[in-house]
């Protein structure tokens, strides 16, 4: 190799180790500064249950996940994931599935460091690159004839490429790959250009519903290069997106079913913040926490989604909720968090992650749900009371059931997660948000830190930090105490730190040393929230708590319907759930918590058998609560007085399990009065 050769690279990598040391840092006060700046992919790995095997009997790899869908998707679904994809030059399908798939794979590739997660998603950065013409466009470019199952007459559309942009930002963040910086430069030139005369809505609305990607973006490069001309691109995309301001404020659309797509809403409700980087006037701040509060009031469920099954659809506990819908609100959620360093969007971060997340997905990940619900006590291949029915497949567990944008996109929910477990701050020091059993590895203090984060959360509340650097260093340590408990604890070395009041950070600033240990507690009590028709929920820390309710899986043949996959799983209950939870004054009286220490310690807590906490409340049956449309009928309002049909019924003990162990449950209770 040639010495002009030899230092082109150093200088190159300098470079991009320049960048990558100051992301998150603007080169600009014209620019609002990041509350927390996410650390380079790679630096945090899982590990306990986040990292479990599928079995730990056979001892296969790390994350399950990885050795589910997330690493198959090219030969489970060829059709669009195979080489003719338009976004590695074939005639196929050209749209969000495959850029969906490559951003929950770089992801999980780097976090896992797994060489052959990254020569899958190699190829699709690669040809990303390669096709950007003279102008900046990338992509496909050729519109073909209509192909069932895919979509490839929409090759100019600007929502793709939001995708593409998203998971180039995060090759760049594990690579430092200086091609990613000019490819967006120079595509960001021709939105630039071509905005005006072809604005986001000429080819769909989705592109204008989700905008605020493609916002984020050039906001994260401007952050890196200080170029003011992205400046004029973000006002831009801003100015076309869909007015989120407006609704969130000035509409009564979160009340009203039927008016926004449920996923759209997932990601676009970041839009008012993601700007408000560029121009921090508080309504922007409003705007979203008013969504929030309207969402959970209007269409809200105890797991942390809403009622969306396309479109919004109320907060009746058989309304379907996207897996779609989960991971992008996550998404939005972590984005959020470090543009304003707003705890409440960690609490209900952890709430989705915990809850939600878990069971929409399978334990080998090899299938998933499309629609979930908070009260689902049969999953079965029929009609049901949703705003859209695909084949009747949508509670189902399978490969492609409800529609394939899911099986596409849900890869970036755990993945993700992990990433945003850890963040640096703006003076110099870590910062542990949310919480899960993992080792982060990171520049605080001058040097090199390594803390092991050794927990049982989110089923207990326990949390040991282990500290581990070459020499003695000072930097501030930012712990996040949940809103959720009371009379936290924080020690380091035994010795108590005060800790902050809840929804709060407790920061220690001091000089660490080699062996070092940051100690939590967070007390988890049993709460209880309202919901619809004055039901309740279950809830101790970040888990709600549901029915145990006993499963039968049947796997079904669908060869007659190969669209939505050639074989799905319907699941059955084999035990009551028409349970009204026995009045009660005090929720701490009223359940038992019982600790399972062996299931406790394991490494895969999310399905009925590992189920390591059972709460047992008393409850009576409600004999006319029965099955509609597979699903249950309309909840019973709660605390009727003199109805003689419960009030002559026995009382019973229940148990229930944490939510993201369940497949069949009821987390919205009915009340029923003693006497």
């Amino acid at each position: 190799m040639s010495a002009k050769r030899t230092l082109l690279i150093t200088l190159t990598l300098m470079a991009s180790l320049t960048l990558m040391s100051s992301c998150g840092h603007s080169k600009s006060d014209k620019i609002q500064p990041l509350a927390y700046s996410e650390l380079r992919l790679g630096s945090i790995k899982p590990e306990g249950w986040t990292s479990s095997s599928r079995i730990q009997a056979i001892g296969m790899s790390p994350l399950r996940q990885r050795n589910g869908m997330t690493s198959q998707m090219d030969s489970l679904y060829p059709e669009v994931m195979g080489p003719r994809n338009g976004w590695l030059g074939g005639d196929g399908d050209q749209w969000e599935r495959g850029p969906y798939w490559i951003d929950g794979l770089i992801p999980m590739a780097w976090i896992l460091d797994d060489d052959v997660l990254k020569q899958k998603a190699q190829p699709w950065v690669e040809w990303a690159l390669a096709s950007q013409k003279e102008d900046g466009f990338f992509g496909p470019d050729t519109d073909y004839p209509y192909e069932r199952g895919l979509q490839r007459d929409n090759a100019h559309d600007w929502w793709p490429r939001m995708v593409v942009l998203k998971f180039m930002q995060q090759y760049w963040s594990a690579t430092g790959d200086s091609r990613v910086i000019d490819f967006m430069r120079k595509y960001f030139r021709y939105q630039l250009n071509t905005l005006p005369t072809c604005p986001l809505g000429n080819w769909t609305s989705w592109a204008t519903y989700r905008a605020c990607d493609n916002l984020s973006s050039v906001i994260w490069l401007y952050r890196l290069t200080g170029e003011e001309w992205l400046l004029d691109l973000a006002a831009t995309l801003h100015e076309q997106s869909h007015d989120y301001v407006h609704m969130f404020l000035e509409t009564d659309e979160l009340s009203r079913l039927g008016t926004i797509h449920c996923v759209n809403l997932a990601q676009g409700i970041k839009e008012p913040i993601v700007w408000w980087q560029c121009d921090p006037q508080p309504k922007y701040l409003d705007a979203v926490h008013t969504a929030l509060a309207d969402i959970r009031k209007y269409n809200g469920v105890p797991s942390g989604m809403y009622g969306g099954d396309e479109l919004l659809h109320g907060n009746n506990p058989t309304q379907g909720s996207e897996l779609c819908t989960a991971v992008e609100l996550m998404f939005s959620l972590e984005e959020m968090t470090k543009i304003t360093g707003d705890l409440s969007f960690v609490d209900h971060l952890e709430r989705i992650a915990f809850n939600a997340l878990p069971t929409q997905l399978t334990d080998d990940f090899m299938a998933r749900q499309y629609f979930q619900q908070a009260n689902q006590v049969d999953v079965s291949h029929c009609i049901h009371n949703f705003d859209i029915s695909h084949g009747e497949s949508d509670l189902v567990y399978g490969l492609l059931t409800g529609y394939p944008c899911c099986t596409s996109n849900f890869h970036q929910g755990w993945p993700k997660f992990v990433q945003n477990l850890w963040y640096s701050t703006p003076d110099g020091g870590l910062a542990a948000l949310a919480y899960s059993p993992c080792r982060v590895t990171a520049q605080a203090g001058g040097q090199e830190v390594t803390i092991e984060e050794r927990t049982r959360y989110p089923m207990e509340g326990n949390i040991k930090l282990l500290i581990s650097l070459h020499s003695p260093a000072s930097f501030p340590l930012y712990l996040r105490i949940p809103s959720w408990t009371k009379n936290a604890s924080v020690t380091v070395n035994g010795s108590p730190v005060e800790a902050s009041a809840p929804g709060s950070v407790t920061v220690i600033s001091r000089e660490w040393s080699d062996g070092d240990i940051v100690e939590l507690s967070f007390p988890m009590k049993v709460t209880t929230d309202t919901w619809y028709e004055n039901s309740i929920s279950v809830e101790r820390g970040p888990l709600v708590y549901a029915l145990e309710i006993q499963e039968e899986w049947v796997r079904k043949d669908n060869s007659s319907d190969p669209i939505h996959g050639e074989f799905y799983w319907e699941v059955h209950p084999k035990s009551p759930w028409n349970y009204g939870l026995v009045d009660f004054d005090d929720p701490e009286e009223a359940f038992d918590v019982t600790v399972d220490e062996r299931k406790l310690d394991s490494n895969w807590y999310w399905n009925l058998e590992s189920a390591p906490i059972v709460i047992t409340a008393k409850a009576k049956r409600i004999p006319y609560w029965t099955l509609y449309n597979g699903m249950t009928g309309p909840i019973p309002y709660s605390r009727m007085y003199g109805n003689p049909v419960i009030r002559d019924k026995r009382e019973e003990t229940i148990r229930l399990i944490p939510y993201g162990c369940t497949t069949l449950r009821i987390s919205e209770f009915p009340v029923i009065f003693r006497k």
